[in-house]
């Protein structure tokens, strides 16, 4: 977009959701923004923030809906996530023991790519992301990722995977361990909040964390991920 803020339609269309239905949620305080000489005016990246944490609360249906709305010239329509996961990209297992140290080896399996042109800042980027409020989910799931793309940082949007051999404090929500990490790295906030969607579509799958907590290899893993990108899509 050539201005900085959204109004009320323009996010409307953003969302994949009828202009009504927006207009109740910003008047109930629901999405942040604010009147500009009596206009609603939403700021994007404000937008993201807030709808990150709203997708935690999702079905099927709504994260399809943000899938469609913010579809991504980077990424492939049906199969989004494994055409910015790679086999080189994927770790099993991943040697960390700490949430410091699971940082730190995932963007070096994500460097593998050389696509990581500045590391240090990526790192500080996430740590910063993780400082406010963390990434871990639930069912031992944990998607970390920068609070804002990056795209002086990395050449171009990627994702790693790895899983540990056993669970660590993330900081997931009633202090469940994590084991299962998907490294997020995109150069833009459309391309990030697809694959934010198509992650929580995958993890939702009936028994797919348990088949990829039992992947022994990194060519299993990936391969676990690839049919599951597979199977939502031929379930839309």
């Amino acid at each position: 977009m050539s201005h900085e803020w959204y109004s009320i339609d323009e996010l409307a269309r953003q969302l994949g959701r009828d202009r009504r239905e927006i207009d109740k949620l910003v008047n109930r305080g629901r999405i942040p923004g604010r009147k500009i000489s009596g206009e609603w005016q939403f700021h994007p990246m404000q937008i993201t923030h807030w709808l990150e944490q709203e997708m935690r609360e999702y079905s099927d249906g709504e994260l399809q809906q943000i899938e469609h709305a913010q579809q991504s010239e980077e990424l492939d329509r049906d199969e989004p996530v494994t055409s910015l996961l790679t086999l080189e990209t994927v770790q099993v297992p991943l040697e960390a023991r700490t949430k410091r140290s699971v940082l730190e080896c995932l963007i070096e399996v994500a460097g593998r790519t050389w696509q990581i042109w500045e590391p240090a800042v990526v790192l500080r980027a996430i740590r910063e992301r993780e400082d406010m409020l963390s990434t871990g989910l639930e069912g031992g799931l944990a998607i970390p990722h920068p609070r804002n793309p990056l795209p002086d940082a990395i050449g171009q949007s990627l994702i790693a995977f790895g899983r540990t051999m056993s669970g660590i404090p993330f900081g997931a929500v009633r202090g469940e361990l994590s084991d299962l990490f998907f490294l997020v790295l995109a150069r833009d906030s459309r391309t990030h909040l697809q694959i934010q969607a198509r992650l929580a579509r995958i993890a939702n799958l009936p028994g797919f964390l348990n088949r990829l907590r039992e992947t022994q290899t990194s060519d299993e893993a990936f391969e676990c991920i690839c049919e599951a990108d597979e199977c939502v899509t031929g379930g839309s």
